[in-house]
C-alpha cells in the first residue's frame, strides 16, 4: 500500500555548456570511421536547404508574372520548367543525404552498441550488484536509441533550420527590408514566448498524468489487496484516500485547462494578431507600390518558414539536450574498467594454462565491496589437492558461496592469499585461468536456445561426437532423444520448458564437455526429488572422476566419500576432516548439523 510512498522525481535535464559538450562529442570516435558519409550528407544537406528556400521567391515571381509584369525575361511556362527542375534535384539531394545518413547513424550506433555491451560483459560482478539490470539495459536500449535518433534525424534538423532561419532573414532583409524589421521585432519574440508558454502547459499536463498515475496506484492496490481492506475494516480509509488523490487531479486538471485557455488567447490575439498586422502593413505597401505583390506572397511564406525553423529549433534543441544526456550515461559505462577487454588480443592463449588443480586459501579475510563494513571471511585456510573432492558445508550466510566466488575470482581478496599449483591466481590471466574452472549450480540458468547451443557453452568448438558422449555421461541423453527434434529442443527462456533435473543434467553436460580441471558443485541436488537426484548425482560422481572438486553441501548424505570436508561458521573453517572423523567428535558442530539432517536415524544413516 502507498501510504508514505515516495514518486519518482522528474529525470534532471542535462545543461549545455562547455564541459557538457566536450564530453557529448568524444562520442564521435565511434563515427569517425564514416566521417566522409557525414561530411557528404551535411553538404547535401546545406544544399537542399539553399534550394528549398528558392521555392519562396519562385512563387512571388509567378504572381509578379501573372499580373503582367516582366521579370527576368521570365514566362510562367519557363517557371514551371524550371520548379520542376529544383524539385528533381531537391528530391536527389534529400535521397542522397537520408542515404549518407543513414550509413552513419546505423553502422556509427551498431559500433556503440557493440562496444557497450562488450565493455558490459567485461565488467567485474560488483558492478551488476551496483546498479539495477533494468537501468542496465535501459542505457544499451533507450539511451543508445536517442543517440540513433540524434545522428540519423535531430542532428540533421536542427542543422537545418539554423540554415533556413538565416538564409530566410538575410533574404527578406535585402529583398523587403522595413517589412524584415517589423517582423524581426515582433514575430520571433512571440514564437518565443508561444513555446515558454507551452513548455508551461506541458509541465502542468505532465502533473496532472503524474497525479492521476498515483489515484490508479491506489485503486489498483485496493482491488489487489481487498481481502486486507475488507479484513481490517478500513472502507472508509481507502475512500478518503482515493478521494483527495481524485481532488488534486481535479485542482490540477483546472490549472491546467486554466492555461489552455490563456494559451489559445495567446495564439489568437498576438500570433495572429502581429501576423496580420505585417501582412497589412505589406499590403499597404503593395498599395503605394513600394513592393509588388509577388514580394509580399514571398515576405510572407519566409516569414511562416522562419516562424517554423525557430519552433523547430526548440523541440530540436531539447532533442539534442536527451542527447547528450544519454551520451553522458553511456560513456559512464565505457569509462570503467573491464576485467575482461574484449577490445584487446584475448588472453586466452593458444597454449592453455598447464594447471593440475592444487588450489590453496591462505588466512583470506574478505568483505562484499557494497557491504565493506560486515566481514564475510575472517581467515580462511583450506586446501584442496590436485584430483581431491573437498566440501563445504554449514550454515546459510557461513560464506561457502563467498569461498567459491573468489576461486573464481568474482573479487579481489583484501588479505591473504589464494593460490593454484603454489602460483597467485591473481598472476595468472584472467581468462586462461577460469577457463580451467566449470560450476554446476543449483539454479541453473540455461539460455533460450537448442539442448545443443546450451551443452555447446562449455566449449563452441565441440564436435556432434563430444556433444553426444557428454549427454551420454550426464545422464541425459536419453530424455533428449525422447524428444522430437532431440539435441534441437528448444528449452525456452531459462529453459522453463526442462524440469529441474533435466536442466541439472543439461548443466552437468556443459560442464562436462568443457573438461575443467576445477569442478564446482554449489548445491547441485538440493532442489530436485528423490529420483532426479539419483541420477543427476550418479552423473555428478561419473564428472567428479580425476578432477579437483569443490561441493557446496547442505544435504550432508551426498559428501560422505569425499576426502576432506570444511564445515565453515561465521566465516572461519570451524572444522575440518573426513566424515568419519567429523562424525566422531563429540558435540562437534559438524556433528550437530548431522544430528538436525537425519533425526532420530542420523547414527545408522551416517555410520552405512
Amino acid at each position: 500500500m502507498a501510504f508514505g510512498r515516495k514518486r519518482d522525481k522528474t529525470e534532471e535535464k542535462p545543461k549545455f555548456n562547455k564541459e557538457s559538450l566536450k564530453e557529448a562529442l568524444k562520442i564521435f570516435v565511434y563515427i569517425r570511421p564514416y566521417r566522409w558519409y557525414l561530411i557528404f550528407g551535411l553538404l547535401l544537406l546545406f544544399l537542399s536547404s539553399m534550394v528549398f528556400m528558392v521555392f519562396p521567391y519562385l512563387s512571388g515571381l509567378m504572381i509578379d508574372i501573372a499580373q503582367g509584369e516582366e521579370v527576368y525575361d521570365l514566362t510562367l511556362g519557363k517557371i514551371g520548367w524550371i520548379l520542376a527542375g529544383i524539385l528533381v534535384i531537391q528530391g536527389l539531394f534529400s535521397y542522397a543525404r537520408v542515404m549518407f545518413f543513414a550509413q552513419v547513424s546505423e553502422r556509427g550506433i551498431a559500433d556503440v552498441r557493440k562496444a557497450v555491451y562488450d565493455k558490459m560483459i567485461g565488467l567485474p560482478i560488483v558492478f551488476f550488484e551496483e546498479n539495477r539490470v533494468g537501468e542496465l539495459v535501459s542505457r544499451i536500449t533507450a539511451d543508445i536509441e536517442k543517440l540513433y535518433n540524434a545522428f540519423s534525424i535531430t542532428l540533421a534538423e536542427f542543422i537545418r533550420q539554423v540554415i533556413i532561419l538565416i538564409v530566410g532573414i538575410v533574404f527578406l532583409a535585402v529583398t523587403t527590408p522595413r517589412l524584415a524589421l517589423i517582423m524581426l521585432a515582433s514575430f520571433p519574440v512571440i514564437v518565443v514566448g508561444a513555446m515558454f508558454f507551452g513548455r508551461f502547459i506541458r509541465k502542468l499536463s505532465k502533473k496532472r498524468q503524474e497525479e492521476l498515475a498515483h489515484s490508479n496506484t491506489i485503486l489498483n492496490e485496493t482491488i489487489q489487496s481487498i481481502q486486507a481492506v475488507k479484513s481490517f475494516t478500513n472502507e472508509v480509509f481507502e475512500s478518503i484516500r482515493y478521494g483527495k488523490s481524485i481532488h488534486t487531479v481535479v485542482n490540477i486538471s483546472l490549472k491546467y485547462a486554466r492555461g489552455r485557455a490563456l494559451f489559445a488567447v495567446f495564439i489568437v490575439t498576438l500570433l495572429f494578431g502581429a501576423l496580420f498586422f505585417i501582412i497589412w502593413e505589406g499590403a499597404m505597401m503593395v498599395q503605394t507600390g513600394r513592393i509588388t505583390a509577388g514580394q509580399l506572397v514571398a515576405f510572407v511564406s519566409y516569414t511562416a518558414i522562419i516562424g517554423g525553423a525557430i519552433a523547430g529549433l526548440g523541440s530540436f534543441y531539447t532533442e539534442l539536450l536527451g542527447a547528450v544526456g544519454a551520451t553522458e550515461r553511456v560513456r559512464e559505462i565505457l569509462k570503467y574498467d573491464a576485467e575482461v577487454d574484449l577490445t584487446a588480443p584475448s588472453d586466452v592463449s593458444d597454449e592453455k594454462l598447464d594447471l593440475k588443480g592444487h588450489i590453496k586459501m591462505t588466512d583470506v579475510h574478505f568483505s562484499y565491496p557494497t557491504r565493506t563494513d560486515v566481514p564475510v571471511l575472517k581467515g580462511i585456510n583450506l586446501e584442496a589437492k590436485a584430483g581431491e573432492k573437498i566440501a563445504l558445508v554449514g550454515s546459510s550466510g557461513a560464506g561457502k558461496s563467498t569461498i567459491v566466488q573468489l576461486i573464481l575470482r568474482f573479487y579481489n581478496i583484501e588479505q591473504g592469499q589464494i593460490t593454484i599449483d603454489d602460483k597467485d591466481i591473481n598472476a595468472l590471466p584472467l581468462s586462461s585461468y577460469r577457463s580451467h574452472m566449470a560450476i554446476v549450480p543449483q539454479e541453473v540458468m540455461l539460455f533460450g536456445g537448442t539442448i545443443r547451443e546450451n551443452i555447446l557453452y562449455g566449449n563452441p568448438d565441440a564436435d556432434e561426437s563430444a556433444i553426444i558422449e557428454a549427454a551420454r555421461q550426464s545422464n541425459s541423453w536419453d530424455f533428449i532423444q525422447s524428444f522430437p527434434e532431440g539435441l534441437d529442443t528448444i528449452v525456452g527462456e531459462r529453459g522453463v520448458k526442462l524440469s529441474g533435473g533435466q536442466r541439472q543434467r543439461i548443466a552437468i553436460a556443459r560442464a562436462i564437455l568443457r573438461d575443467p580441471t576445477v569442478l564446482i558443485l554449489d548445491e547441485a541436488t538440493s532442489s530436485l526429488d528423490a529420483e532426479s537426484e539419483r541420477m543427476v548425482q550418479d552423473a555428478l560422481n561419473t564428472l567428479m572422476q580425476g578432477r579437483t572438486s569443490i561441493i557446496i553441501a547442505h544435504r550432508l548424505a551426498t559428501i560422505r566419500d569425499v576426502d576432506k570436508i570444511y564445515v565453515i561458521d561465521n566465516g572461519i573453517v570451524a572444522e575440518s576432516g573426513t566424515h568419519t572423523e567429523l562424525n566422531d567428535k563429540a558435540d562437534g558442530l559438524y556433528q550437530k548439523l548431522a544430528a538436525l539432517q537425519f533425526q532420530p536415524e542420523s547414527s545408522s544413516q551416517l555410520t552405512d
